[in-house]
């Protein structure tokens, strides 16, 4: 052919290795992605045959990481964000100072300078964007409690990342590298002879512009531009409006402001949810966001030397030790100083047993500037490699791991129900609200509204809510709220369901329903339980377990119209 075919024969190759090693995965119950890491292996520059184009393959990876960030974004409301704050801010930084440290440590141990140990250390401290939404939505998980806490805990890491590879370049030289221009970057920052604190005031003015420009432009533009799309009729033009607000939003902001592409995308999907048409956006979207992750894992497996497995096998395994074991231990353990349930921490700190884009950036301009050798970048690409493929199985143990740990641990089950003054309800609650009520699990968007609708019709509400910003308050409102998970038969005791007329389980993750309808009916067999379900399957088996009134999301919405519509026919026509 006459012209270049590079990207063509890259998506090809990409695509069509994927889907086999990715099916083989499948067929050996491995995760698919392990096989898409595999095939990036085998089209890569370090094993012989075809070499796709490593750098076409990372844009495209690029692309895959904003389109996946925008539909977090469409599920991930800012009263979400500044729910999670005072565990997801402090959590985040503490995590990356612990995370930072390890890799440090190391690092000076095996002789490394301070520039080369601390480039290692923050490269290791920031989980995959990628991975975790992955993984958080193949659960169900995403708009969950945990989910939300283990999102905006990426978030906060997302903005550390974007102060530190503004500020490393200024760095350089204090910690025995160069100054260099690095690809991918501000060449205004690699080049300023300004002091740090002066670097570090301009980036947070940065950010601060960006963000006040989404909140107070973003929020007004985005949903006003989606109903005139919307207006004409056209799914393709609907379609092509949200990819390409998401990819001109972010890399504008990459370009005017200094924000990566993915944080830019997540506000252009925050700011689009403010929009009617925020659910259809997330739908059409989701073919491309798919299909774009993918060619992410292949990415990653391209880069990747497995010649650093034989050369380094014990660095190799002290990378993976820190990412997956130190990460995970210094994440449950904040989650849980911090007051939350174990279930919470063990989610959290799982979530975060991983690294990835961010960690090839930030290795790239360590070893652009001089700090970190060549072998620091392979071993945390190894390190990357092998955490991705191994998180989704720490994913898949999780639950059996927490009733492990609650049946045979004493302490376990203490974190779960310590001496926390938001578990109890407080001694000033009304004893004729704790007789014939609502408990009313989860208060969200949907509870939220549930509660609302009770409190007016004058029936008394106890929530049981797993977010301790939202407890807190319910109770500065005066409304009865203990803190925990509700699958837990304690918090249900706390609840008084022994004496409560209903159990209305409202939250996004319906995983723990069963546990839920059975303590409930051990402490009151005569309560009445009714679940919110999200699809036909699910609400299929719950229905089959008869845990109770299960209302699927359409089904519901359907009936009320209904009923609506018959209630305004019958009265026309009776009158």
């Amino acid at each position: 052919m006459p012209h270049n075919v590079s990207l063509i024969s890259t998506i090809a190759a990409g695509f069509g290795l994927a889907l086999v090693f990715g099916y083989g995965a499948a067929r050996l119950k491995l995760p698919p992605l392990v096989g898409y890491l595999l095939a990036g292996i085998v089209i890569g520059p370090a094993t012989p045959g075809f070499v796709a184009d490593v750098d076409l393959a990372g844009q495209l990876a690029e692309i895959g990481v904003m389109l996946l960030m925008l539909g977090v974004g469409l599920h991930f409301s800012l009263q979400d964000l500044l729910a999670v704050r005072r565990i997801a801010v402090p959590g985040a930084i503490a995590q990356i100072a612990v995370a930072t440290a390890l890799g440090l440590g190391t690092a000076q141990l095996w002789g490394w300078d301070l520039g080369a140990s601390l480039v290692f250390g923050l490269a290791l401290s920031v989980a995959s964007t990628v991975v975790l939404l992955r993984a958080l939505e193949a659960r169900g998980v995403l708009e969950s409690v945990n989910g939300q806490i283990a999102v905006g805990w990426l978030v906060v890491e997302d903005l550390v990342m974007v102060l530190v590879l503004v500020l490393l370049p200024a760095l350089a030289p204090l910690l025995g590298g160069t100054v260099t221009e690095a690809p991918g970057h501000a060449a205004g920052a690699a080049r300023s002879t300004q002091g740090v604190w002066t670097t570090l005031g301009i980036t947070l003015a940065k950010v601060a512009a960006f963000v006040a420009l989404m909140l107070v432009v973003g929020r007004r533009v985005f949903p006003r531009l989606l109903w005139l799309v919307a207006r004409t009729g056209s799914r393709e033009l609907f379609t092509l409006c949200v990819i390409a607000g998401a990819v001109s939003v972010a890399y504008g902001s990459a370009k005017l402001f200094d924000v990566s592409f993915a944080l830019g995308a997540f506000f252009a999907g925050m700011m689009m949810r403010e929009s009617q048409f925020s659910h259809r956006a997330a739908d059409e979207s989701l073919p491309l966001r798919d299909a774009f992750s993918v060619l992410f894992f292949v990415s990653v497996g391209m880069l990747f030397d497995p010649r650093i497995l034989l050369a380094e096998p014990l660095r190799v395994l002290a990378v993976v030790a820190i990412v997956m074991i130190g990460k995970t231990l210094a994440a449950v353990v904040l989650v849980v100083a911090l007051r939350y349930p174990l279930n919470s921490a063990l989610t959290v700190g799982v979530s975060l047993a991983q690294i990835g884009e961010f960690s090839f950036i930030l290795a790239g301009l360590g070893v652009a500037l001089k700090l970190l050798p060549a072998e620091g970048q392979s071993l945390v690409l190894a390190g990357a490699l092998i955490s991705i493929a191994l998180n989704p199985l720490l994913f898949s143990a999780l639950q059996p791991m927490q009733d492990w740990l609650r049946a045979r641990s004493a302490l376990a089950r203490r974190l779960e129900r310590r001496d926390d003054p938001l578990a109890e309800l407080p001694m000033s609650t009304d004893p004729a609200q704790l007789a014939g009520q609502v408990v009313l699990v989860g208060h969200g968007r949907v509870g939220r509204q549930i509660a609302q609708a009770l409190r007016a019709a004058g029936l008394p509400v106890v929530v049981a809510e797993q977010n301790r910003e939202i407890v807190e308050a319910l109770r500065e409102q005066g409304v009865p709220a203990v803190s925990g998970d509700a699958s837990d038969p304690a918090v249900l005791v706390q609840a008084h369901t022994a004496r409560a007329a209903m159990l209305v389980v409202a939250t996004p993750d319906t995983l723990d329903v069963r546990k839920m309808a059975e303590a409930a009916r051990t402490l009151n067999p005569a309560i009445e339980v009714v679940v919110r379900s999200h699809n036909e399957e699910e609400a299929a088996l719950l229905e089959r377990d008869r845990v109770g009134t299960v209302l699927l999301g359409e089904r519901a919405l359907a009936q009320a119209m209904a009923a609506h519509v018959l209630t305004r026919v019958g009265r026309a026509a009776g009158g």
